[in-house]
């Protein structure tokens, strides 16, 4: 018997996926589909045949250490307490050949979303590559229309069962059948396009509908658009997941929406009106005369859509009032008179509530320092 690594052209240490991909390569060559030459036929009947014993972990192990992989018996029979406890509860007992075609799994994929995208909802169409049904078999890892056939050695009942003397005497137990996988049935002639496993990768394109109020981290589920199972098994879900990236100047709290202005100590005394950039382009707003440092202006619903209700939550416009740092002598004199009018005194002071201070100036803190950052 030729050896069988030889026949696929890979090594004694190749994975299953280096085996199954030198077979697909060799099948594409000498499959009778596309290789009309009668003397290949015999070449693709061995090439077949190794694929099946180095795909199949118990085959492989068992050819490995010298034994046949072909026979049904072949090799030492080991009978540990693990065969007495299957033959005493149940595991002897006939389970029938398991389905080829299984569920597929889920598949993930990422995108990168702008805060006006989140804020909105938005629709993006986007490329993923997963397991699909192939289209040359149908699923069914046939080729020319064929179908499995019943496995020669279980009889299409996908295990055998071994008599072994113990101990106790003779014992019967039961084993997934080596030939066929423990499906009942063999595929003789697998489909050249994907190599009898039903199902072949492929690049596609699809629309994802995103809600507004998406958070960084939130996925969005699609039924059936995962993996599709082997032997052209139902498909597993598609999951969306959200990362947000940072805006310019805005930040987000849930679903309102923070900006950091700075006005003059002049315009903060008498009030004035200041356009600030928002999501729904530029707002005037109004400064009330006498606003101080980490007081607020809110604009209701200029915030990010709620994902669960509806409306938007609100924009809160932090003022900080900038103390002038250098003064002429005409406006230091100025000053003094404003304080001597005001009956301000230098050095004077108000204490204020602990709590609030903390309050005002916390957000409003975390606010201005990532706005300069």
């Amino acid at each position: 018997m030729a050896d069988l690594y030889e026949t696929l052209g890979v090594h004694r240490d190749s994975s299953f996926d280096e085996i199954k991909k030198a077979y697909r390569k060799l099948a594409r060559e000498y499959h009778p589909d596309v290789n009309p030459d009668p003397s290949v036929k015999d070449k693709f009947k061995d090439i077949t045949a190794a694929y099946e014993v180095l795909s199949d972990p118990s085959k492989r192990q068992k050819y490995d250490l010298g034994g046949d992989p072909f026979s049904q018996f072949g090799g030492t029979q080991n009978f540990g307490f693990g065969d007495i406890m299957d033959a005493f509860f149940g595991g002897g007992g006939s389970r029938g050949p398991r389905p080829r075609a299984r569920a597929g799994q889920d598949a993930l994929i990422r995108v990168e979303l702008d805060l006006e995208e989140i804020a909105f909802g938005t629709e993006r169409e986007l490329t993923v590559e997963t397991a699909v049904r192939c289209d040359k078999c149908g699923g069914t890892g046939c080729a020319d229309n064929s179908k499995p056939q019943t496995c020669g050695i279980c009889k299409g009942r996908g295990e055998i069962q071994q008599v072994t003397r113990s101990f106790i005497g003779n014992v019967m137990t039961s084993r997934p059948c080596n030939n066929c996988g423990g499906y009942g049935s063999v595929i003789a002639t697998p489909c050249s396009e994907c190599a009898g496993d039903g199902r072949v990768r492929s690049r596609r394109t699809i629309n994802v509908k995103i809600p507004a109020g998406v958070e960084d981290g939130n996925r969005i589920q699609m039924s059936g658009q995962g993996e599709v199972g082997p032997g052209g098994g139902t498909a597993g879900d598609l999951y969306v997941e959200i990362i947000e990236k940072p805006h310019e100047f805005l930040i987000r709290d849930g679903n309102d929406l923070h900006i950091s202005i700075a006005i003059s100590m002049a315009a903060a005394a008498l009030g004035t009106k200041v356009e600030v950039d928002t999501l729904d382009g530029p707002q005037e707003i109004e400064i009330k005369a006498g606003i101080q440092s980490a007081e607020a202006v809110v604009l209701r619903g200029f915030g990010v859509g709620k994902l669960r209700g509806s409306g938007r939550g609100d924009l809160i416009v932090h003022v900080e009032v900038i103390t002038p740092q250098k003064l002429s002598k005409e406006e230091q004199e100025l000053l003094r008179k404003f304080a001597k009018i005001r009956d301000e005194r230098a050095g004077s002071f108000e204490v204020h509530n602990r709590d609030k201070s903390r309050h005002q100036s916390g957000l409003f803190g975390r606010v201005r320092d990532a706005f300069n950052r």
